[in-house]
């Protein structure tokens, strides 16, 4: 008898209740919450609690990410270091001067293969677009070398045609002298050039890097520069002997020259690639700390508003109950 008397009064009562129901705290995730039936109340919380799962796993990638870069860019800041003293001298001999206007300029572009480094890559992209603008002209050609697959491919969008030689997964294997020696000489034999312009990111630390252009003149240009005067290094405060003639030792000189500065630069690129992913892989760490906080506070509110939902109607059930008796 009692039990009917509860049936009864209990299906009285639901429609009240499920006409006042409690209003739960908003959450940042309302928009993606998906809404189930009257009644079913688990639904919410497994979606916070799945991507809290999906945050974690996100955060443990980007930590990874950021103890393998840092551990990269210990193995090559010394030999960055240590091949400055390759090229500082040949700027002391043959000058750097990047603003010389020739008829045949080429842009040698420095990237990385890979991305989630910051903004290296558009960086020097940048510079390079910008350089081809400075040195284009009527009677003027102005042609790319692409190294590394993200800028050719921001490059490849809208100056696909001015691109002489691409080169990619340099940084496959160590560097070395020798390999990149070799994409030195590609370089030289695939090209017509008055000036080689190399864009690469110098470093400076961690968190620090600069664009940087260094010009490699070649040889006819070095020898005009000389006989009108222009702004060369201390080569001719030197006297050439043996039976060699001044042509053929510039030859030599500017080969070796932008062999020595291409080493330098691929490496100072790959430690800021380095740095600036360790940067960006310890920023994504802490967002996705900041992110799984808001989800363990919206998680505990969405499951606290199902509790509290439950005990309203166990008491409202137990009330009418009473009240029948």
């Amino acid at each position: 008898m009692a039990m009917a008397v509860f049936r009864r009064e209990g299906r009285r009562l639901l429609p009240s209740i499920a006409a006042r129901p409690i209003a739960a705290t908003p959450s940042p995730l309302s928009s993606d919450r998906e809404e189930g039936p009257l009644g079913v109340r688990s639904i919410s919380t497994q979606v916070v609690r799945n991507r809290m799962k999906s945050v974690k796993n996100i955060q443990k990638i980007t930590k990874a990410m950021k103890m393998v870069a840092a551990s990269k860019l210990r193995a090559v800041q010394g030999r960055a270091e240590n091949s400055r003293g390759l090229w500082q001298p040949f700027t002391a001999l043959l000058g750097d001067n990047p603003s010389i206007d020739v008829k045949k300029s080429v842009v040698v572009t420095l990237s990385s293969d890979k991305g989630l480094c910051g903004g290296i890559n558009s960086t020097v992209v940048k510079v390079s677009r910008a350089l081809y603008r400075l040195n284009a002209g009527p009677e003027k050609d102005v042609k790319f070398v692409i190294v590394g697959e993200k800028a050719k491919a921001i490059m490849f969008r809208d100056s696909k045609n001015d691109i002489s030689l691409t080169v990619t997964e340099l940084n496959k294997n160590p560097l070395n002298y020798a390999q990149v020696s070799v994409l030195a000489d590609d370089i030289l034999k695939n090209v017509e050039f008055d000036a080689l312009r190399i864009v690469y990111n110098k470093f400076h630390s961690v968190v620090a890097f600069l664009p940087t252009v260094a010009t490699v003149l070649s040889p006819e240009i070095i020898e005009k520069e000389s006989e009108v005067g222009g702004k060369l290094g201390e080569l001719d405060s030197y006297e050439i002997e043996g039976g060699e003639t001044k042509g053929e030792i510039l030859q030599n000189l500017a080969e070796f020259q932008f062999s020595c500065v291409m080493f330098n630069a691929v490496l100072e690129n790959a430690c800021s690639e380095m740095g600036a992913r360790m940067s960006a892989m310890d920023s994504s760490s802490r967002n996705a700390g900041e992110m799984l906080d808001r989800l363990t506070l919206t998680y505990n509110r969405t499951r606290q508003a199902s509790i509290t939902t439950e005990l309203i109607e166990i008491i409202s059930g137990a009330s009418a109950l009473e009240a029948a008796k």
